[in-house]
């Protein structure tokens, strides 16, 4: 288990597609651990394989608050069945774009079949925030990030504001 580095823009991984996962064996599940330990010491409540330089269909999330007990899932080659056509607007950030929070709309409910961490193919529906969560994070493996759905203005000076941000934490 192990803590590992959260790529950031202008890193062209995060623009990428997934690759899908064609085995799940004890190296995917050793990089679930890794995205968990990662995610948690953040902290944030959902990653993707992408952004820690694995470019596989992987997410992780957690949505579980402070004072409530650890709900934390992961779901290999995740892909939306369905989509309710009721909206709602969520404020997101992502811990590839630090310090950046916006509001974005999604659909309110999803449905998303994936494998589990032992291969099997499973088919969850998920509302609210898990479902911003989990959209907001099968996007990364699209190459897509949430400062898409804002306006060109915006994204860009959020994008420049990351990238100035990371250029000046070099040594």
């Amino acid at each position: 288990m192990a803590i590992r580095k959260i790529i950031t823009p202008p890193d062209p991984l995060l623009r990428e597609k997934s690759l899908r996962v064609t085995q799940v064996d004890d190296d995917v599940r050793a990089l679930i651990r890794d995205m968990f330990d990662t995610m948690y010491a953040a902290p944030g409540i959902g990653l993707a394989a992408v952004q820690v330089g694995e470019p596989l269909a992987i997410i992780v999330m957690d949505p579980a608050g402070e004072n409530e007990e650890p709900r934390p899932k992961a779901l290999i080659n995740p892909q939306i069945v369905w989509k309710a056509d009721e909206l709602r607007e969520y404020e997101e950030g992502c811990l590839s774009v630090p310090e950046v929070y916006d509001k974005v709309v999604r659909p309110a409910e999803v449905r998303v079949r994936y494998l589990d961490e032992q291969g099997e193919e499973r088919e969850e529906l998920f509302r609210g925030m898990e479902a911003t969560i989990v959209q907001h994070e099968i996007d990364h493996t699209r190459g897509i990030l949430f400062v898409d759905y804002l306006g060109r203005l915006k994204r860009e000076r959020y994008l420049k504001k990351v990238i100035k941000k990371a250029r000046l934490a070099r040594p």
